[in-house]
This record gives C-alpha cells, structure tokens and sequence, in this order.
C-alpha cells in the first residue's frame, strides 16, 4: 500500500487571509455583538432565529430543508427555531404548490420588518467600520467577497489534505 503524496505547503498569504476570516468570523459572533445587533433593532431574538430570519428573507419562501442545509445546521434545529419563530408570529407555513405534502417557510409583515432591521443595523455597523475606505476598495473587496464565498460553496465538500503532525 502506498502513502500518500505530502500535502503542498500552505502561503503565507492564505495563511494570513485564514486568520483574519477567522478574527472577522469571531467578532462578528460574539454574543455581546449580537446583544447589541438586537437591542438597535429593537428585537429579542437568539443569533439562530436571527440568521434563519435573515436567510428566509433573502429567497423566501424556502423549505425547511433547504433552510437547513443553506445555514449549514441540523434539520432538528431548524425545525426548532421555526416553531418557535411561528409562535412568535415571525413565521407562517405555507403548502408547496409543486408537492403537496411538503410546506414552504414564509415570513409575515412582521417577520419582515424584523429581517429588515437586523440587515439595516448590520448594514450600519459595517459602514461606520469601513468609513475611511474609499469606494474602490469597498467595491475590490466586495468583488473578492464575493468571489471567494463562490469558490467556498464550489470546494465546499472537497477532501482537505493534512500533512503529518510534527
């Protein structure tokens, strides 16, 4: 049986653009950033039915399923949250016109206006953080955003080769 190919050395620069996603990814996670993301939209949601709020509203509406894999997360979860944000009037289901034993996820006026003022005050907060750029670099780095989140989503499910710890 033959060994495997060491994996290729790693740049710097990938190295670098890790670690800062990475710092970016932790900041923007924070428990103490949400609470502040909620109390200046003048909601009380958890950062799961927030995202779920956010990503319904994005291609509403959406099945269940679909939800889930979008956000990366277990069906069970997503079903949780979705009851919970239909009780509290956020969501409603509707049925699924191509198949009629499934259901659609769809927001309400309410749900909406949440959705909306949680991206408005993100939006916001993005936009005090980037005053000082100029529009072109806000437009390079939207492009590259946008172009790696793609390639993310392409190489999503490919195998990642680890070289032999030291």
């Amino acid at each position: 049986m033959s060994t495997p190919p060491p994996a290729a050395p790693v740049s710097t620069d990938v190295i670098a653009i890790e670690q800062a996603l990475t710092r970016v990814a932790y900041l923007a996670g924070r428990a103490r950033q949400h609470e502040r993301l909620m109390a200046v939209a003048g909601l009380n949601l958890d950062r799961a039915a927030a995202a779920i709020l956010r990503s319904i509203a994005e291609s509403e509406p959406v099945r269940p399923g679909v939800l889930a894999v979008r956000l990366s997360v277990e069906a069970s979860h997503v079903s949780r949250q979705l009851r919970q944000l239909e009780k509290d009037g956020y969501v409603i289901r509707i049925q699924d016109l191509d198949d009629s034993r499934a259901h659609l996820i769809q927001l309400t006026d309410a749900g909406l206006a949440a959705a909306e003022r949680i991206r408005e005050v993100s939006r916001r907060g993005m936009q005090v953080a980037l005053v000082d750029w100029s529009s072109e670099d806000l437009r390079q780095l939207a492009t590259l955003f946008h172009r790696l989140v793609d390639d993310f989503v392409t190489h999503a499910e490919a195998a990642v080769e680890v070289g032999p710890s030291a």
